[in-house]
């Protein structure tokens, strides 16, 4: 998809229509990503709306010359979902799940792939070493800090570093050929 600058320049400028474009087009996409985070529909629903509004109270700090919109966006997204899944709110939420909902949370696990699909990043993705894929799942999809992926991983923090520059570089190149 081709960056809409017209219509980012119009939304920084107050235009109401071309935010709600800019919804249509990215809030799937968005939604994605948050839910691949918090693995739940109604908090991915309200942090989505949340995204959004700090994108329209935020329009100004973008710029075009700086980075794609859609990256900064999912910055956004990711920033917000991972925040809410450190709150004590959200952590007391998760101590009394049921175990259907256990059960329907491992089925549905597999983050990298939900959300890989919602921005057809997979097929990039899945082409990467299998390390890569692990460290880019627990970092940018399950919303891991670095620390936790090392321990969960059984890596030094360095290395974990090291691999995950890398691995986004290799993205980096594959996405933009």
């Amino acid at each position: 998809m081709e960056q809409p600058n017209d219509l980012i320049i119009e939304m920084q400028n107050g235009s109401e229509k071309a935010f709600s474009r800019l919804y249509t087009m990215y809030s799937e996409a968005t939604y994605g990503i948050i839910y691949s985070i918090v693995l739940d529909e109604n908090t991915a629903e309200e942090l989505l709306q949340d995204v959004f509004i700090k994108v329209w109270n935020n329009a100004s700090s973008y710029s075009v010359n700086k980075g794609r919109f859609f990256t900064w966006l999912l910055n956004i997204a990711r920033n917000t979902a991972i925040d809410e899944t450190r709150s004590k709110a959200f952590k007391n939420s998760r101590k009394n799940l049921s175990t259907t909902n256990f059960v329907d949370i491992l089925s549905s696990s597999d983050s990298l792939n939900i959300a890989t699909n919602a921005i057809g990043l997979k097929k990039f993705v899945n082409a990467l070493k299998p390390a890569c894929i692990k460290i880019i799942d627990l970092l940018y999809f399950k919303g891991f800090t670095q620390a936790e992926a090392s321990k969960t991983l059984d890596i030094p923090l360095g290395t974990i570093k090291t691999r995950n520059r890398t691995c986004i570089n290799e993205l980096r190149v594959m996405v933009l050929g």
